[in-house]
Protein backbone atom coordinates (compact mmCIF):
# COMPACT_ATOMS: atom_id res chain seq x y z
CA UNK A 1 0.00 0.00 0.00
CA UNK A 2 1.32 3.45 -0.94
CA UNK A 3 2.16 5.77 1.93
CA UNK A 4 -0.37 8.61 2.39
CA UNK A 5 0.61 11.92 0.84
CA UNK A 6 0.22 14.81 3.27
CA UNK A 7 2.08 17.43 1.28
CA UNK A 8 1.58 21.12 2.00
CA UNK A 9 -1.41 22.75 0.31
CA UNK A 10 -0.62 24.91 -2.76
CA UNK A 11 -0.03 28.54 -1.90
CA UNK A 12 0.68 27.89 1.78
CA UNK A 13 4.00 27.97 3.64
CA UNK A 14 5.80 26.12 6.39
CA UNK A 15 7.97 28.11 8.79
CA UNK A 16 10.93 26.09 10.09
CA UNK A 17 13.01 28.00 12.67
CA UNK A 18 15.14 29.95 10.19
CA UNK A 19 12.08 31.08 8.19
CA UNK A 20 10.07 31.75 11.33
CA UNK A 21 12.97 33.86 12.61
CA UNK A 22 12.91 36.02 9.48
CA UNK A 23 9.14 36.37 9.80
CA UNK A 24 9.56 37.56 13.39
CA UNK A 25 12.31 39.94 12.32
CA UNK A 26 9.80 41.65 10.00
CA UNK A 27 6.94 41.51 12.51
CA UNK A 28 9.01 43.06 15.28
CA UNK A 29 10.07 45.91 12.98
CA UNK A 30 6.39 46.54 12.20
CA UNK A 31 5.52 46.48 15.89
CA UNK A 32 8.40 48.73 16.97
CA UNK A 33 7.53 51.43 14.47
CA UNK A 34 3.79 51.16 15.19
CA UNK A 35 4.43 51.79 18.88
CA UNK A 36 6.68 54.76 18.12
CA UNK A 37 3.70 56.31 16.35
CA UNK A 38 1.41 55.61 19.31
CA UNK A 39 -0.57 52.78 17.72
CA UNK A 40 -2.14 50.02 19.84
CA UNK A 41 -2.25 46.39 18.72
CA UNK A 42 -5.51 44.50 18.29
CA UNK A 43 -6.73 41.28 16.67
CA UNK A 44 -9.93 39.56 15.62
CA UNK A 45 -11.15 36.06 14.70
CA UNK A 46 -9.82 34.31 11.56
CA UNK A 47 -13.41 33.34 10.66
CA UNK A 48 -15.94 36.05 9.82
CA UNK A 49 -19.46 36.18 8.32
CA UNK A 50 -19.28 36.03 4.53
CA UNK A 51 -21.64 39.01 4.24
CA UNK A 52 -19.05 41.27 5.90
CA UNK A 53 -16.91 41.08 2.75
CA UNK A 54 -19.76 40.97 0.25
CA UNK A 55 -21.08 44.22 1.76
CA UNK A 56 -17.71 45.88 1.28
CA UNK A 57 -16.49 44.44 -2.02
CA UNK A 58 -19.50 42.95 -3.81
CA UNK A 59 -20.53 39.40 -4.72
CA UNK A 60 -17.55 38.94 -7.05
CA UNK A 61 -15.21 38.60 -4.07
CA UNK A 62 -16.79 35.25 -3.10
CA UNK A 63 -14.82 33.47 -5.85
CA UNK A 64 -11.58 34.53 -4.14
CA UNK A 65 -12.47 33.29 -0.66
CA UNK A 66 -12.16 30.15 1.44
CA UNK A 67 -15.85 30.19 2.34
CA UNK A 68 -18.20 27.48 3.55
CA UNK A 69 -21.37 26.83 5.55
CA UNK A 70 -20.58 25.85 9.14
CA UNK A 71 -22.44 23.39 11.36
CA UNK A 72 -24.76 26.17 12.50
CA UNK A 73 -25.80 26.82 8.85
CA UNK A 74 -23.93 30.14 8.86
CA UNK A 75 -22.12 31.30 5.72
CA UNK A 76 -18.60 32.13 6.88
CA UNK A 77 -15.13 32.60 5.44
CA UNK A 78 -11.50 32.71 6.41
CA UNK A 79 -10.74 36.44 6.53
CA UNK A 80 -9.23 37.73 3.26
CA UNK A 81 -8.46 41.17 4.71
CA UNK A 82 -8.66 42.94 8.05
CA UNK A 83 -10.29 46.32 7.47
CA UNK A 84 -13.88 44.96 7.53
CA UNK A 85 -13.11 43.23 10.84
CA UNK A 86 -11.79 46.54 12.18
CA UNK A 87 -14.98 48.24 11.04
CA UNK A 88 -17.10 45.56 12.72
CA UNK A 89 -15.13 45.79 15.98
CA UNK A 90 -15.30 49.58 16.08
CA UNK A 91 -18.93 49.56 14.99
CA UNK A 92 -19.70 47.88 18.31
CA UNK A 93 -17.65 50.18 20.57
CA UNK A 94 -16.32 53.33 18.88
CA UNK A 95 -18.99 55.66 20.29
CA UNK A 96 -17.48 55.39 23.74
CA UNK A 97 -13.85 55.74 22.65
CA UNK A 98 -11.67 58.84 22.52
CA UNK A 99 -10.64 59.91 19.03
CA UNK A 100 -8.57 59.52 17.02
CA UNK A 101 -8.23 55.75 17.35
CA UNK A 102 -4.78 54.48 16.33
CA UNK A 103 -4.78 50.69 15.96
CA UNK A 104 -2.59 48.16 14.20
CA UNK A 105 -2.61 44.39 13.74
CA UNK A 106 -0.61 41.60 12.05
CA UNK A 107 -3.18 38.96 11.03
CA UNK A 108 -2.84 35.96 8.74
CA UNK A 109 -5.14 36.36 5.74
CA UNK A 110 -6.41 33.90 3.13
CA UNK A 111 -7.48 34.22 -0.52
CA UNK A 112 -8.10 31.47 -3.05
CA UNK A 113 -6.16 33.06 -5.90
CA UNK A 114 -3.71 32.03 -8.58
CA UNK A 115 -0.19 31.86 -7.20
CA UNK A 116 2.50 34.10 -8.66
CA UNK A 117 5.59 35.88 -7.46
CA UNK A 118 4.64 37.98 -4.46
CA UNK A 119 1.17 36.41 -4.12
CA UNK A 120 0.24 33.24 -2.26
CA UNK A 121 -3.03 31.91 -0.90
CA UNK A 122 -2.10 32.97 2.61
CA UNK A 123 0.02 35.76 3.91
CA UNK A 124 0.55 37.90 6.97
CA UNK A 125 -0.33 41.55 6.67
CA UNK A 126 0.44 44.58 8.79
CA UNK A 127 -2.62 46.81 8.97
CA UNK A 128 -2.51 50.25 10.57
CA UNK A 129 -5.43 52.66 10.72
CA UNK A 130 -6.33 56.05 12.18
CA UNK A 131 -10.07 56.33 12.79
CA UNK A 132 -11.99 59.44 13.79
CA UNK A 133 -9.72 62.09 12.23
CA UNK A 134 -10.29 63.71 8.83
CA UNK A 135 -7.25 66.02 8.69
CA UNK A 136 -4.61 65.62 5.98
CA UNK A 137 -2.08 65.21 8.79
CA UNK A 138 -3.68 61.82 9.56
CA UNK A 139 -3.20 60.74 5.94
CA UNK A 140 0.45 61.83 6.08
CA UNK A 141 0.97 60.10 9.43
CA UNK A 142 -0.17 56.78 8.00
CA UNK A 143 2.09 56.81 4.94
CA UNK A 144 5.01 58.03 7.10
CA UNK A 145 4.45 55.00 9.33
CA UNK A 146 4.65 52.67 6.32
CA UNK A 147 7.78 54.38 5.00
CA UNK A 148 9.51 54.28 8.38
CA UNK A 149 8.81 50.56 8.78
CA UNK A 150 10.67 49.85 5.53
CA UNK A 151 13.50 52.12 6.65
CA UNK A 152 13.60 50.18 9.93
CA UNK A 153 14.28 47.05 7.87
CA UNK A 154 17.21 48.68 6.08
CA UNK A 155 15.55 49.93 2.88
CA UNK A 156 16.21 53.47 1.62
CA UNK A 157 14.74 55.90 -0.91
CA UNK A 158 16.88 54.13 -3.51
CA UNK A 159 14.88 50.95 -2.90
CA UNK A 160 11.26 52.11 -2.83
CA UNK A 161 8.84 54.99 -3.39
CA UNK A 162 5.44 55.93 -2.03
CA UNK A 163 3.40 56.78 -5.12
CA UNK A 164 0.54 58.99 -3.95
CA UNK A 165 -2.64 60.32 -5.50
CA UNK A 166 -6.06 61.68 -4.56
CA UNK A 167 -9.25 60.31 -6.04
CA UNK A 168 -10.92 63.72 -5.67
CA UNK A 169 -8.17 65.37 -7.70
CA UNK A 170 -8.24 62.62 -10.30
CA UNK A 171 -12.01 63.00 -10.62
CA UNK A 172 -11.67 66.77 -11.10
CA UNK A 173 -8.96 66.33 -13.76
CA UNK A 174 -10.99 63.73 -15.63
CA UNK A 175 -14.24 65.67 -15.45
CA UNK A 176 -13.14 69.28 -15.87
CA UNK A 177 -9.69 68.97 -17.37
CA UNK A 178 -10.42 66.26 -19.92
CA UNK A 179 -14.18 66.61 -20.25
CA UNK A 180 -15.08 63.01 -19.45
CA UNK A 181 -18.79 62.62 -18.74
CA UNK A 182 -19.97 61.63 -15.28
CA UNK A 183 -21.27 58.25 -16.47
CA UNK A 184 -17.88 57.44 -18.03
CA UNK A 185 -15.76 58.23 -14.96
CA UNK A 186 -15.90 54.66 -13.66
CA UNK A 187 -14.54 53.31 -16.94
CA UNK A 188 -11.78 55.93 -16.95
CA UNK A 189 -10.81 55.06 -13.38
CA UNK A 190 -10.60 51.37 -14.28
CA UNK A 191 -8.33 52.08 -17.26
CA UNK A 192 -6.04 54.39 -15.28
CA UNK A 193 -5.80 51.72 -12.58
CA UNK A 194 -4.40 49.35 -15.23
CA UNK A 195 -2.22 52.02 -16.85
CA UNK A 196 1.06 50.13 -16.36
CA UNK A 197 -0.38 46.67 -17.04
CA UNK A 198 -1.74 47.32 -20.55
CA UNK A 199 0.04 48.33 -23.77
CA UNK A 200 -0.11 52.07 -24.36
CA UNK A 201 -1.95 51.68 -27.66
CA UNK A 202 -4.68 49.63 -25.99
CA UNK A 203 -5.10 52.21 -23.20
CA UNK A 204 -5.48 54.97 -25.81
CA UNK A 205 -7.99 52.90 -27.76
CA UNK A 206 -10.05 52.11 -24.69
CA UNK A 207 -9.92 55.69 -23.36
CA UNK A 208 -11.60 56.62 -26.62
CA UNK A 209 -14.13 53.77 -26.76
CA UNK A 210 -14.93 53.41 -23.05
CA UNK A 211 -14.27 56.88 -21.60
CA UNK A 212 -15.75 58.72 -24.57
CA UNK A 213 -12.70 60.77 -25.63
CA UNK A 214 -11.78 61.56 -29.21
CA UNK A 215 -8.71 59.69 -30.46
CA UNK A 216 -6.37 62.68 -30.18
CA UNK A 217 -7.69 63.63 -26.74
CA UNK A 218 -7.31 60.01 -25.60
CA UNK A 219 -3.67 60.00 -26.73
CA UNK A 220 -3.01 63.28 -24.93
CA UNK A 221 -4.71 61.97 -21.78
CA UNK A 222 -2.50 58.87 -21.69
CA UNK A 223 0.59 61.00 -22.24
CA UNK A 224 -0.58 63.30 -19.46
CA UNK A 225 -1.08 60.59 -16.87
CA UNK A 226 2.37 59.18 -17.53
CA UNK A 227 4.07 62.38 -16.38
CA UNK A 228 1.68 64.54 -14.37
CA UNK A 229 2.79 65.85 -10.95
CA UNK A 230 1.50 68.71 -8.79
CA UNK A 231 3.48 71.35 -10.69
CA UNK A 232 2.24 69.90 -13.96
CA UNK A 233 -1.34 69.96 -12.73
CA UNK A 234 -0.98 73.60 -11.71
CA UNK A 235 0.57 74.52 -15.06
CA UNK A 236 -1.98 72.62 -17.14
CA UNK A 237 -5.18 73.15 -15.17
CA UNK A 238 -4.44 76.16 -12.96
CA UNK A 239 -7.34 78.04 -14.48
CA UNK A 240 -9.85 75.65 -12.95
CA UNK A 241 -10.87 76.62 -9.44
CA UNK A 242 -12.24 73.12 -8.79
CA UNK A 243 -8.99 71.42 -9.84
CA UNK A 244 -6.93 73.85 -7.76
CA UNK A 245 -9.15 73.12 -4.76
CA UNK A 246 -8.95 69.36 -5.32
CA UNK A 247 -5.14 69.57 -5.53
CA UNK A 248 -4.79 71.44 -2.22
CA UNK A 249 -5.08 68.43 0.15
CA UNK A 250 -2.49 66.44 -1.82
CA UNK A 251 -0.17 69.45 -1.88
CA UNK A 252 -0.52 69.79 1.90
CA UNK A 253 0.10 66.06 2.32
CA UNK A 254 3.31 66.15 0.28
CA UNK A 255 4.42 69.22 2.25
CA UNK A 256 3.92 67.48 5.61
CA UNK A 257 5.97 64.49 4.48
CA UNK A 258 8.67 66.88 3.30
CA UNK A 259 8.75 68.53 6.74
CA UNK A 260 9.17 65.04 8.25
CA UNK A 261 12.26 64.53 6.08
CA UNK A 262 10.54 61.90 3.94
CA UNK A 263 10.20 63.92 0.74
CA UNK A 264 12.66 61.70 -1.15
CA UNK A 265 10.31 58.76 -0.64
CA UNK A 266 7.22 60.42 -2.13
CA UNK A 267 6.14 60.67 -5.76
CA UNK A 268 2.82 62.13 -6.93
CA UNK A 269 1.30 59.71 -9.45
CA UNK A 270 -2.32 60.08 -10.55
CA UNK A 271 -2.31 56.56 -12.01
CA UNK A 272 -2.56 55.25 -8.43
CA UNK A 273 -6.28 54.64 -8.15
CA UNK A 274 -6.66 51.71 -5.72
CA UNK A 275 -9.26 49.36 -7.10
CA UNK A 276 -11.35 49.13 -3.94
CA UNK A 277 -14.39 51.33 -4.41
CA UNK A 278 -14.60 52.53 -0.82
CA UNK A 279 -11.54 54.81 -0.98
CA UNK A 280 -12.68 58.42 -0.82
CA UNK A 281 -9.59 60.66 -0.82
CA UNK A 282 -5.81 60.41 -0.79
CA UNK A 283 -4.51 56.96 -1.76
CA UNK A 284 -1.02 55.52 -2.01
CA UNK A 285 1.01 52.45 -2.89
CA UNK A 286 4.64 51.62 -2.12
CA UNK A 287 6.68 50.10 -4.97
CA UNK A 288 10.28 49.01 -5.38
CA UNK A 289 12.22 51.49 -7.51
CA UNK A 290 13.37 48.77 -9.95
CA UNK A 291 9.76 48.01 -10.86
CA UNK A 292 10.30 44.28 -10.46
CA UNK A 293 7.67 43.48 -7.83
CA UNK A 294 4.02 43.97 -7.05
CA UNK A 295 3.02 46.77 -4.67
CA UNK A 296 4.64 46.34 -1.24
CA UNK A 297 1.85 48.23 0.49
CA UNK A 298 -1.34 50.05 -0.34
CA UNK A 299 -3.91 52.17 1.41
CA UNK A 300 -5.63 55.49 1.71
CA UNK A 301 -8.65 57.28 3.10
CA UNK A 302 -11.95 55.43 3.44
CA UNK A 303 -14.52 57.60 5.19
CA UNK A 304 -17.65 55.49 4.70
CA UNK A 305 -16.70 51.92 5.53
CA UNK A 306 -17.78 51.95 9.19
CA UNK A 307 -21.27 53.05 8.14
CA UNK A 308 -21.49 50.10 5.74
CA UNK A 309 -21.25 47.64 8.64
CA UNK A 310 -23.58 49.53 10.96
CA UNK A 311 -21.12 51.72 12.83
CA UNK A 312 -21.10 55.46 13.36
CA UNK A 313 -19.98 57.66 10.43
CA UNK A 314 -16.29 58.11 11.22
CA UNK A 315 -13.49 59.22 8.88
CA UNK A 316 -10.66 56.70 8.58
CA UNK A 317 -7.33 56.21 6.83
CA UNK A 318 -5.10 53.16 6.80
CA UNK A 319 -3.03 50.65 4.86
CA UNK A 320 -2.09 47.01 4.54
CA UNK A 321 1.47 45.72 3.99
CA UNK A 322 1.95 42.03 3.24
CA UNK A 323 4.95 39.94 4.20
CA UNK A 324 5.34 38.09 0.86
CA UNK A 325 6.33 40.94 -1.46
CA UNK A 326 8.31 42.61 1.33
CA UNK A 327 10.24 39.38 1.89
CA UNK A 328 11.07 39.24 -1.81
CA UNK A 329 12.34 42.82 -1.76
CA UNK A 330 14.47 42.33 1.35
CA UNK A 331 15.98 39.19 -0.19
CA UNK A 332 16.69 41.01 -3.47
CA UNK A 333 18.47 43.80 -1.56
CA UNK A 334 20.50 41.41 0.63
CA UNK A 335 18.67 42.51 3.78
CA UNK A 336 17.67 39.10 5.15
CA UNK A 337 19.70 38.82 8.38
CA UNK A 338 21.81 35.73 8.88
CA UNK A 339 20.21 33.07 11.04
CA UNK A 340 22.04 31.55 13.98
CA UNK A 341 21.04 29.59 17.01
CA UNK A 342 22.01 31.19 20.31
CA UNK A 343 21.70 30.36 24.00
CA UNK A 344 23.38 31.82 27.06
CA UNK A 345 24.67 28.61 28.63
CA UNK A 346 25.25 24.96 27.84
CA UNK A 347 25.91 22.62 30.77
CA UNK A 348 28.42 19.80 30.40
CA UNK A 349 28.61 17.03 33.00
CA UNK A 350 31.67 14.80 33.30
CA UNK A 351 29.72 11.88 34.75
CA UNK A 352 26.17 10.77 35.48
CA UNK A 353 26.61 11.68 39.15
CA UNK A 354 26.66 15.38 38.30
CA UNK A 355 23.34 15.35 36.40
CA UNK A 356 21.12 16.16 39.44
CA UNK A 357 23.28 19.24 40.10
CA UNK A 358 23.03 20.17 36.40
CA UNK A 359 19.22 19.95 36.58
CA UNK A 360 19.13 22.29 39.58
CA UNK A 361 21.61 24.75 38.10
CA UNK A 362 19.82 24.82 34.72
CA UNK A 363 16.47 25.58 36.29
CA UNK A 364 17.88 28.24 38.60
CA UNK A 365 19.52 29.99 35.65
CA UNK A 366 16.31 29.77 33.65
CA UNK A 367 14.41 31.33 36.53
CA UNK A 368 16.88 34.19 36.31
CA UNK A 369 15.95 34.66 32.64
CA UNK A 370 18.91 32.86 31.06
CA UNK A 371 18.58 30.36 28.22
CA UNK A 372 20.18 27.01 29.08
CA UNK A 373 20.57 23.67 27.30
CA UNK A 374 22.11 20.38 28.36
CA UNK A 375 22.28 16.79 27.11
CA UNK A 376 19.09 14.89 27.90
CA UNK A 377 21.00 11.62 28.27
CA UNK A 378 24.50 10.62 29.33
CA UNK A 379 26.99 11.52 26.62
CA UNK A 380 30.74 11.81 26.15
CA UNK A 381 32.16 15.20 27.10
CA UNK A 382 33.35 15.81 23.54
CA UNK A 383 29.86 15.18 22.19
CA UNK A 384 28.37 17.56 24.76
CA UNK A 385 30.78 20.32 23.71
CA UNK A 386 29.93 19.70 20.07
CA UNK A 387 26.23 20.03 20.88
CA UNK A 388 26.93 23.27 22.80
CA UNK A 389 28.67 24.66 19.72
CA UNK A 390 25.73 23.63 17.51
CA UNK A 391 23.28 25.35 19.87
CA UNK A 392 25.30 28.57 19.70
CA UNK A 393 26.08 28.64 23.42
CA UNK A 394 27.89 31.80 24.54
CA UNK A 395 29.58 29.85 27.35
CA UNK A 396 29.76 26.33 28.68
CA UNK A 397 29.54 25.45 32.37
CA UNK A 398 31.48 22.24 33.05
CA UNK A 399 30.50 20.26 36.14
CA UNK A 400 32.96 17.53 37.18
CA UNK A 401 33.27 15.56 40.44
CA UNK A 402 35.87 17.93 41.91
CA UNK A 403 33.90 21.04 40.94
CA UNK A 404 30.72 19.53 42.40
CA UNK A 405 32.55 18.88 45.69
CA UNK A 406 33.82 22.46 45.81
CA UNK A 407 30.48 23.97 44.73
CA UNK A 408 31.99 25.43 41.56
CA UNK A 409 31.86 25.09 37.78
CA UNK A 410 34.39 25.71 35.04
CA UNK A 411 33.21 28.46 32.73
CA UNK A 412 34.48 28.28 29.18
CA UNK A 413 33.93 31.29 26.92
CA UNK A 414 33.13 29.76 23.55
CA UNK A 415 34.38 32.70 21.49
CA UNK A 416 37.85 32.81 23.08
CA UNK A 417 38.26 29.39 24.71
CA UNK A 418 39.24 31.08 28.00
CA UNK A 419 38.34 29.12 31.15
CA UNK A 420 37.93 30.05 34.78
CA UNK A 421 36.50 28.43 37.87
CA UNK A 422 33.51 30.21 39.46
CA UNK A 423 31.33 29.33 42.41
CA UNK A 424 27.86 28.04 41.55
CA UNK A 425 26.36 30.64 43.87
CA UNK A 426 28.04 33.43 41.86
CA UNK A 427 26.91 31.89 38.56
CA UNK A 428 23.32 31.82 39.78
CA UNK A 429 23.47 35.29 41.31
CA UNK A 430 25.33 36.81 38.38
CA UNK A 431 27.86 38.58 40.59
CA UNK A 432 31.58 39.01 40.65
CA UNK A 433 33.54 37.88 37.63
CA UNK A 434 30.52 36.12 36.17
CA UNK A 435 28.46 39.30 36.48
CA UNK A 436 30.95 41.14 34.28
CA UNK A 437 30.67 38.56 31.53
CA UNK A 438 27.66 36.41 32.27
CA UNK A 439 25.46 39.08 33.85
CA UNK A 440 25.28 42.37 31.96
CA UNK A 441 26.94 40.90 28.91
CA UNK A 442 24.74 37.86 29.12
CA UNK A 443 21.78 40.20 28.96
CA UNK A 444 23.32 41.86 25.94
CA UNK A 445 24.24 38.56 24.34
CA UNK A 446 20.82 37.18 25.08
CA UNK A 447 19.33 40.19 23.29
CA UNK A 448 21.70 39.55 20.41
CA UNK A 449 20.76 35.93 20.52
CA UNK A 450 17.09 36.85 20.35
CA UNK A 451 17.84 39.14 17.46
CA UNK A 452 19.75 36.33 15.79
CA UNK A 453 16.88 34.00 16.41
CA UNK A 454 14.55 36.55 14.84
CA UNK A 455 16.92 37.47 12.04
Amino acid sequence: MAAPNFSRLPGFRDFPPEDFAFRQHVFEAWRRVSRRYGFLEYDGPPLEPLDLYVEKSGEEIVGQLYNFVDKGDREITLRPEMTPSLARILGERSRGMSKPIRWFTVPQLFRYERQQRGRLREHFQWNADIVGEDSVAADAEVVALAIDALRELGLTHEDFRARVSDRRLLTAVLREGLGIAEDRLGAAFALIDRFEKLPRELVVERMASEAGLEARAADEAVELFGSLDLDGIAARFGGSENIRGAAAPLSEYVGILGEMGLGDYVQVDLTIVRGLAYYTGIVFELFDTHGELRAICGGGRYDRLLELVGGEPLPAVGFGMGDVVLGELLADRGLVPGYRRAVDYALVTIGAEQRPLAYRLAHQLRERGRSVVFALRDQAVRKQFKAAETEGAARVLVIGPEEATRGTVKVREMTTGAEREVSIADVIAGVGEVASTGGKNADKERDNGDAGAEA
